[in-house]
């Protein structure tokens, strides 16, 4: 069932490069005259018409990582950020985090919520880097307040070594404290964030009896909500929290299927995909939720064979596809999603030359 979606390519925001929809050909003086007319006309034929003031989206939803451990430049380590009355939220911080929010020019201080899946390393690699290089007195940087973080057990004791691993660093910057401060929980399933309308709900997932626990992650706002499953294989819990979900943020992994015939590293790949979602079980996952947009991130295009290449992307959708038939988006690092009464997918577009 379609719901409406809208996919747009846009550039950075605030660059003021953003075309129409509609027809990318059209320059910005020629949008801004057939504006005027249209202004013009329903002014005059509607003259008793109250004037509609548009409503912006309710949740920002910004793929900062839609990557996995490999070292690729085009998909950086996990990170999704969400953006909700005024409050900037992060989940996971996986490597490249920092690079992503100050390629959008949002200054790492902006973030003093982040929200951990899980603790593999391919997910919290990049927390040293957000939280010591966000306090350095820079455009990119200043913080000056505690950054906050939730995770599973464990959470609490990874952050305070941390800050003895880079005690001499905290020591000789001598900067003000406050900014490099830390206040972190270990969560247990059910609300763990409630302010200024935003409520955050953490719900447990299932990513392999060695990786427990795990989370995932709802966020509501005006009505609207976003979930987020973490690194996960189908569950009935995720589907429970994630009911009525405007949009779904769910992982995927996929193999050939003739490494897993042929290759002797096939045990290897069936233990890493035993963690995870395929595509046509993502589909099975989809269906059952109904959302209005689902979108893929930790992204695995997996081999443990350098004689077979990797799936790619459309592989993934062809899979998927045999399963569910709604709307599904193969996410990429900086692609945007606007949520509110309609959802809109904003793919980015650079406008630095090469």
């Amino acid at each position: 069932m379609s719901h409406g979606l809208k996919i747009f390519c846009t550039a950075p925001r605030g660059s003021g490069a953003i075309r129409s929809a509609a027809n990318p050909h059209i320059g910005r003086n020629d949008m801004a005259f057939s504006t005027a007319l249209r202004m013009l006309a329903v002014a005059i034929l509607l003259p008793r018409v109250m004037p509609v003031v548009a409503q912006g989206p309710s949740i920002t939803v910004i793929l900062l990582g839609t990557g996995v451990p490999d070292p690729t430049i085009d998909r950086f380590g996990p990170a999704t950020l969400v953006d909700a009355g005024g409050e900037t939220l992060l989940f996971d911080a996986g490597r490249g985090v920092s690079q992503r929010l100050w390629q959008l020019k949002i200054p790492l201080a902006q973030v003093h919520a982040l929200f951990l899946t899980h603790l593999h390393s391919d997910h919290t690699v990049g927390i040293p880097d957000l939280w010591l290089t966000g306090w350095l007195p820079t455009p990119f940087g200043g913080r000056r307040r505690p950054l906050e973080v939730w995770g599973p057990k464990g959470t609490v004791n990874m952050m305070a070594n941390l800050r003895r691993a880079y005690q001499w660093d905290i020591h000789v910057r001598q900067l003000p404290h406050a900014g490099i401060d830390v206040v972190a929980h270990d969560i247990a399933e059910g609300v763990i964030y409630d302010r200024h309308g935003v409520k955050v709900t953490a719900f447990l997932v299932d990513h392999g009896e060695r990786a427990k626990p795990a989370f995932g992650y709802r966020v509501d706002y005006a009505g609207h909500s976003v979930t987020i499953s973490g690194d996960t294989r189908p569950n009935d819990n995720l589907i429970r929290h994630a009911a009525g979900t405007d949009v779904l943020v769910h992982e995927v992994a996929a193999v050939r299927p003739e490494l897993l015939d042929k290759s002797p590293t096939a045990t290897i790949a069936r233990r890493i995909l035993g963690g995870h979602t395929s595509p046509e079980d993502a589909g099975r996952v989809f269906a059952r939720i109904n959302p209005k947009l689902a979108v893929f991130t930790h992204v695995g295009l997996l081999t443990t064979d350098r004689n077979f290449p990797p799936p790619t992307g459309a592989d993934v959708m062809r899979r998927l596809h045999t399963t569910y038939s709604g709307e599904v988006v193969l996410g990429e690092d900086l692609m945007t999603i606007d949520i509110g009464d309609k959802v809109e997918v904003h793919r980015f577009t650079s406008t630095t030359p090469p």
